[in-house]
């Protein structure tokens, strides 16, 4: 017999889309054993649009605005699937995306997560997946979230989790209920093996009102990735060491994302930047230091992200500015940087180069 999926739909004051994500998840080729949609007290039309579907889906309204996490955790005390898929109300799913979820499920799984197509808030496609460039880690990758806090996966409505795995983490504390996503990032995966589908299932949506999605890039939005980077390793290295598991005490810099991120910051509004000590020097070296010690990108993206860091970190603040929108909002890119980078993967493919081996800097 088939595991059997609930759909939790969390919504806080997207009227505009939640219809959409409501349909989607009705609309599955293989029907979903329930689909529960929590209003976190939203202040627009959602809850009329809500109460609209009848019987169709099982409503949960907030008395108060309780955040991602109290969602999360209401949607799940409410289900009884085997498997549990939390989809954003902005995002929405394909119509085979049950389907191939319980193709891809093994038991003993944590969770299988997919690739999402990202769209605008129109649901115009920015032709391309998320995650862009990259296939997802699949199979045991407890080592990969232990050694540099992070691993290639896929936002909130790109996962499907195991209920048996959820109720060992389950409820979010309350410290988490704006990165509630992460938080089930992160620990879910020290508690069984992952399995990846490379195609996309679903949409995820980008717009004006997106908590993480880099529509705008503002010295907050920098701020924002900078203290929830620091929570998430916090989070792996206790849950870590309560599993019985060796964290490096260096963790938070062993992915150089959080390098960029905070020589971004620093770059961008050095008077607001979080972190006073920092210098572009030292964050450029650290940046390059764990591309080529802990990155699994191939030598040639290692290459490229060094001349980013190098820039950024050497160039004076008007320089540097451009490089750092051109990274983290691709929809900005003028076409000459994309064709840059196209020659440049191009050129280093004909010259034969397949692999280089890890140097310490």
């Amino acid at each position: 017999m088939p595991p059997t999926v609930s759909i939790v739909i969390n919504n806080y004051n997207y009227a505009a889309f939640i219809s959409q994500a409501i349909e989607s998840a009705i609309e599955q080729t293989h029907p979903a054993m329930e689909i529960i949609v929590v209003d976190d007290f939203s202040t627009d039309r959602s809850r009329q649009i809500i109460a609209s579907y009848g019987s169709s889906v099982i409503p949960v309204f907030h008395l108060t605005n309780g955040k991602q996490g109290a969602a999360f955790n209401s949607g799940f005390a409410k289900s009884q699937g085997d498997i549990i898929l939390f989809l954003d109300a902005d995002d929405y799913l394909y119509p085979n995306a049950v389907e191939q979820i319980i193709q891809a499920w093994q038991p003993d799984l944590a969770k299988v997560h997919y690739r999402l197509d990202v769209v605008d808030s129109d649901g115009q496609s920015h032709d391309y997946s998320y995650p862009q460039g990259s296939a997802l880690d699949r199979g045991n990758i407890q080592q990969s979230v232990l050694t540099v806090g992070t691993y290639v996966g896929v936002p909130t409505s790109g996962n499907a989790l195991s209920r048996q795995v959820l109720a060992q983490i389950m409820p979010i504390p309350q410290a988490f209920n704006t990165t509630s996503d992460d938080y089930l990032s992160v620990l879910v995966p020290l508690y069984g093996d992952v399995a990846a589908v490379d195609t996309a299932l679903g949409a995820y949506r980008i717009h004006t009102s997106n908590q993480w999605a880099m529509t705008e890039i503002t010295g907050e939005r920098f701020h924002r990735f900078i203290r929830h980077d620091l929570q998430r390793c916090q989070l792996i290295q206790h849950q870590g060491h309560q599993l019985g598991y060796d964290v490096p005490d260096n963790l938070y810099m062993r992915f150089f994302g959080r390098a960029w991120s905070r020589l971004a910051s620093l770059k961008f509004e050095p008077k607001t930047h979080p972190i006073p000590d920092d210098r572009s020097v030292i964050l450029m070296y650290q940046g390059i230091r764990s591309l080529w010690l802990y990155s699994q990108h191939g030598w040639q993206k290692r290459v490229l992200f060094s001349l980013w860091f190098l820039w950024v970190g050497l160039a004076p603040r008007p320089l540097a500015k451009p490089a750092i929108v051109w990274l983290f909002a691709r929809q900005s890119r003028p076409k000459w940087v994309g064709k840059i980078v196209s020659y440049s993967k191009t050129l280093v493919k004909a010259m034969g180069f397949t692999s280089l081996r890890k140097q310490t800097l």
